[in-house]
């Protein structure tokens, strides 16, 4: 049985995945949140199991997500401890900045750990995810891992000292493309488009465009020179945000997302 520690959105959007994608059936997954009634809730739409406590999910789930926030995973590792040393399940964590030394070290014995980094785009089963593990993790659970994370959109198993940048350009960068899309919408908005309008067909724009970067074998900046014709509306446009420091405000973005990963 696959269990959940904490059932806040990203477990939502990872339990949705792996049901609609036929992976697991809900009756293979368990539950449990201190909040009790959010468990229940999604043990009533996915047909899920309810556990009553950490200890108890722990007995009987041989692969564990920990989907907590960081600041507590410590703590729920070592209510768990004990009835995991005699179990050995597989600990996938979820949680931001907490590396699998960290994790190791909240637990008495040598335990089996996968970071995991998904993306808030797992909602809409588009997520990109990272994983990396340690070294008591085999071959067959890391495929497990991976298949859990296509589930609910792309997998990419990266070195863990990666995980910051991961963090930073899959992690944040959701908020900052809405943030785009959104800006897209309210120039046209300016011009005279309805806002519903300009954002579907702005997101639409650049849902596309992603798609061309990862189908096509071309560079980004040749298919920016194949839209702008000389003298024309797009080159105008381009120049306008390298003016206004537009690469360099999403560098610096990255940058400032990477730094705070690193603190966390």
């Amino acid at each position: 049985m696959l269990g959940f520690i904490g059932t806040g959105n990203m477990a939502t959007a990872i339990i949705k995945g792996v049901i609609s994608s036929g992976l697991l059936k809900g009756e293979e997954i368990g539950v449990f949140d201190l909040q009790k009634e959010k468990a229940e809730a999604l043990s009533k739409e996915f047909g899920l199991k309810v556990f009553t406590s950490t200890v108890s999910l722990a007995e009987r789930c041989e692969r564990i997500v920990l989907s907590v926030k960081p600041n507590v995973i410590s703590s729920v590792l070592s209510e768990v401890d004990l009835t995991a040393k005699e179990k050995n399940p597989l600990f996938i964590s979820i949680a931001a900045g907490k590396t699998l030394e960290f994790l190791s070290s909240s637990v008495t014995y040598d335990a089996k750990f996968v970071r995991v980094m998904p993306n808030i785009n797992a909602v809409v089963l588009s997520a990109v995810s990272a994983f990396c593990a340690n070294k008591n993790v085999s071959d067959e659970e890391k495929a497990f891992v991976e298949k859990l994370l296509s589930a609910f959109g792309t997998a990419v198993e990266i070195k863990e000292e990666l995980f910051s940048v991961f963090s930073a350009i899959a992690g944040c960068s959701p908020a900052f493309s809405y943030m785009y899309i959104d800006s897209l919408a309210r120039g046209a908005v300016k011009n005279g488009m309805p806002k519903d309008l300009a954002l579907k067909i702005a997101a639409q724009a650049v849902l596309g465009s992603a798609k061309m970067i990862l189908e096509s074998d071309e560079h980004p900046w040749t298919l920016v020179d194949k839209v702008c014709s000389p003298g024309g509306t797009t080159i105008e446009g381009v120049t306008s945000l390298q003016k206004d420091g537009f690469e360099n405000s999403v560098i610096g973005a990255v940058q400032a997302a990477f730094d705070k990963d690193k603190k966390l």
